[in-house]
């Protein structure tokens, strides 16, 4: 019976999830490449991103309440641009500057004629654009987001003009910058530039007609034409359904929902049906691990290299070592406690990347100068950040050696020590993984930059955080402190962790390591770690109080 009812849940959630808009109708318009941001893309691809940057949604509703997807967005301002500058399309997130410059407070989407009739916007914007340029990591929110407005404002121009549709190649040079259909005639011969020019403006005609089928044919036709022309330059058609696929399908939004429906399991089977509710959140789990694996595949192979260049890219694959460890841990100590502890760090990884798209850029983008072509960044790279899975293994199995503790009175001395004996395992593989990691790191430091140390704010958090793991590791084995001071330890030091990797990025914003920098997210983290410190003193002063009364059962052994 409650195996029944799990399942109908997860069915209803599974249903509840919209599908990609307009991502069968419109799907032969994959087959049309664009270069965009350095990089050659399918349009449909294009589409999704130019949407999610200018309004942080991948589908919009109009004035006139229709619900437009992304690729008819961008198809009908390619087509047609004329009424979309009414639309509101453009994102001002910051609820201050828009008290500041006089909007809705109510709303977050605004159209581009309202944005630049505001002579308000336009003299906040124009104060603080200089000093954007010289003093941008002091920059308040607000200001911060004028920029961003601003950015995309420019953007919607390009689309507007319709000068960011690059679809036409260089047939004899590969790093020449591509151009639009306009003016295919730099490139091609005037016979084939007329008839490409005919097609699109057959296939323009057909889509505002409301004939999709043909435009569709047309559209493929438009790319055969080009590809044909240009066959070592123009993406095989293979290549650009591929990526096309992995857009619509969206990997990491069925892991999050996986991850998510595991943890929902593990925590309502916990006081009873526990074997059956650990039987369903482990294939939950291993469904929601094969589509993590699956998402790598796909974007090892569109980016060609491994994707963690970004603070998006490392926050999928921190989560992703959590649960691998977790299997791992799980296969050899046959104990159900790793997979409890990784689901819900990897569930909330996973909801903050799919849910913020514009502090944590979903995009695939081509590598900086200094990223490329070196083995040793691969390597230092996916060696810490592998840590920080580890050490979030060690920080949820802190957590649940906590809470039993205090609130669940069948929580024995036997079960407090194995689930001791786990955390001191997590955490040694946590600081031999980040230890060489900072090791490699210095070694590609010195390959690209001509020295192994410099005391750079990323280098200088990395030592921090291994000296806080290792002083938790020894006090341990000097008997400094026992269980109970291991798993507060667990939990305290990941803190460090999380200046290491968020902090640097996004707060400081200083360093050699800038092609991670970010901003935004910081309210929520802040919120994190003062729910973090209160548990952790909550759970001093319940050890304390039991201490006193003698409550607190001898500490047990750790085998190491």
């Amino acid at each position: 019976m409650m195996s029944k009812m799990i399942l109908r849940v997860i069915l209803i959630v599974l249903c509840i999830i919209p599908p990609s808009l307009g991502a069968k109708e419109l799907n032969q318009f994959s087959q049309i490449a664009i270069q965009h941001a350095g990089r050659k893309k399918p349009l449909t691809v294009f589409a999704r991103e130019i949407l999610l940057s200018l309004s942080g949604k991948d589908s919009i509703r109009t004035n006139e309440g229709e619900k437009i997807g992304s690729t008819d967005f961008v198809l009908s301002l390619w087509f047609h641009p004329e009424g979309w500058e009414r639309q509101p399309v453009i994102l001002v997130d910051s609820p201050v500057l828009r008290k500041d410059i006089g909007l809705d407070l109510h709303r977050k989407l605004f159209s581009f004629q309202q944005l630049q009739e505001n002579t308000l916007f336009k003299d906040f914007a124009l104060r603080h654009l200089h000093r954007s340029s010289t003093e941008g990591s002091s920059l308040k929110p607000e200001e911060k987001e004028a920029m961003a407005v601003s950015s995309r404002m420019k953007l919607f121009e390009e689309l507007y003009s319709g000068e960011i549709f690059d679809v036409i190649p260089d047939s004899s040079d590969p790093t020449k910058k591509w151009v639009t259909v306009e003016k295919a005639n730099l490139y091609y011969p005037q016979g084939l530039s007329d008839a490409l020019t005919a097609i699109f403006d057959s296939m323009k005609r057909s889509y505002l007609k409301g004939e999709i089928s043909k435009a569709q044919e047309e559209a493929a036709q438009f790319a055969k034409q080009i590809r044909d022309y240009s066959p070592r330059i123009y993406p095989a058609v293979d290549s650009l359904l591929f990526e096309h696929t992995y857009s619509v399908l969206d990997p990491w939004k069925w892991t999050l929902v996986c991850y998510v429906l595991a943890s929902v399991v593990f925590l309502v089977t916990s006081g009873w049906k526990k074997e059956l509710g650990y039987r369903i959140g482990w294939g939950l789990t291993v469904f929601g691990f094969l589509f993590h694996v699956y998402g790598f595949i796909c974007r090892i192979l569109i980016a060609g290299r491994p994707p963690v260049s970004n603070m998006y890219e490392s926050v999928i694959w921190v989560s992703f070592g959590a649960i691998l460890f977790s299997l791992i841990f799980e296969a050899i100590y046959h104990s159900h406690f790793f997979l409890v502890a990784s689901t819900p760090f990897a569930a909330v990884c996973m909801l903050i990347v799919e849910s913020q798209p514009l502090i944590f850029d979903p995009t695939i983008q081509p590598l900086v100068p200094v990223l490329r072509n070196n083995f040793w960044l691969t390597i230092h790279v996916l060696t810490i950040t592998l840590s920080y899975a580890a050490f979030a293994l060690a920080l949820g199995l802190g957590h649940i050696y906590l809470w039993n503790s205090f609130r669940n009175p069948e929580f024995g001395n036997f079960q407090r020590g194995i689930l001791a004996k786990y955390i001191y395992r997590s955490l040694q593989i946590g600081v031999f993984l980040l230890a060489t990691g900072t090791i490699l790191g210095g070694v590609w430091a010195n390959y690209s930059w001509g020295r192994f140390w410099d005391w750079d704010p990323k280098e200088t958090w990395a030592l921090i955080t291994l000296l806080c793991y290792l002083v938790v590791l020894h006090g341990r084995i000097a008997r400094w402190w026992g269980e109970f001071g291991l798993a507060i330890g667990s939990i305290f030091c990941f803190l460090s962790v999380l200046m290491a990797w968020y902090g640097v990025n996004f707060v400081l914003g200083k360093g050699l390591h800038s092609y991670g920098f970010g901003s935004g997210g910081l309210g929520y983290v802040l919120v994190y770690v003062l729910l973090e410190i209160v548990f952790v003193f909550y759970s001093v002063v319940q050890y304390r109080l039991r201490k006193k009364e003698g409550q607190n059962p001898p500490p047990s052994p750790i085998e190491v």
